[in-house]
């Protein structure tokens, strides 16, 4: 079975944790000079402001997701449980059951991120920049480390969580005493479709918690606009998912995982130096 998260991503996952509630505590002592007889008119006219650059914060933080999502998940563990269960199963089901873990993981990571909007802006902003050259270093790291056959091991890893999966949903399907399985054409349909349905979403679930995806997703949404960063992340789902089940055997055979793996470092670095060019208040 998939391990929940390693000690690595554990470190991580700390790390921030760590950061936002010290940014939190900072701000509140911060927050306590503030000076507290601002004019309405001064007040209005930020408003104004920030409304003005609303639709630029959506879609810088759209493009940053889906751009993240699909270095990140193309030649992933869970890029091939889509291409390999769909290999044998319906492709519509495991379409639906994939990018439905998918979704349902999007959705909670952007709202751990979103939580942390309590926290001065400024902070959030340059602490996820860090985490995202870390992030960054450490996959260029690993594609100077990783061989030619690294999609290949990915594939064949997640060929071997499949197999072992499918070998106890079959086992707990079968008749105690003669082993054999009888139901009618409705219950057939049924039975595949929530078997197959719940494998590939169970498994797709839980190779993506922890991922450096997941995580990424999370410190996007502490930084950018979380509506922008939830859209993102559906589209380069679906688009990744659904290429996984289309032809997935064939992409992973034409595309390097060293490859994907150093374009994914140099795309979250460029993340992390813009913080640098872009100021947090102009988004």
């Amino acid at each position: 079975m998939i391990t929940i998260m390693n000690w690595k991503q554990s470190t991580v996952v700390c790390l921030i944790t760590a950061f936002f509630l010290i940014a939190e505590t900072v701000g509140d002592d911060n927050s306590k000079h503030d000076d507290k007889d601002e004019s309405s008119d001064e007040g209005s006219m930020f408003s104004a402001l920030r409304k003005s650059r609303g639709n630029v914060g959506f879609l810088h933080a759209f493009i940053a997701s889906l751009s993240m999502i699909i270095v990140s998940e193309l030649g992933d563990k869970t890029f091939f449980i889509a291409a390999i269960m769909a290999m044998r199963h319906s492709r519509l089901i495991v379409l639906a059951g994939a990018l439905g873990a998918l979704v349902a993981m999007t959705v909670l990571s952007a709202l751990l991120g979103y939580a942390t909007t309590i926290i001065p802006r400024q902070y959030t902003y340059y602490v996820s920049s860090i985490l995202f050259a870390v992030f960054g270093f450490k996959m260029l790291k690993e594609a100077y480390q990783m061989s030619e056959d690294g999609s290949q091991e990915e594939y064949e890893e997640a060929q071997a969580e499949i197999k072992k999966k499918e070998d106890e949903m079959n086992a707990s399907t079968q008749d105690i005493e003669t082993g054999i399985i009888k139901y009618n054409n409705r219950g057939i349909f049924y039975m595949i479709f929530r078997t197959v349905f719940l494998e590939a979403f169970v498994l797709t679930f839980l190779a993506e918690w922890g991922d450096r995806s997941q995580i990424a997703t999370i410190i996007l949404a502490a930084r950018e606009d979380v509506w922008g960063v939830m859209l993102g992340g559906f589209l380069g789902h679906a688009m990744c998912t659904g290429l996984a089940v289309v032809g997935g055997r064939i992409i992973a055979q034409k595309i390097s995982a060293r490859t994907v793996t150093f374009i994914g470092g140099v795309v979250f670095l460029l993340f992390a130096f813009s913080a640098f060019i872009i100021r947090p208040d102009s988004l």
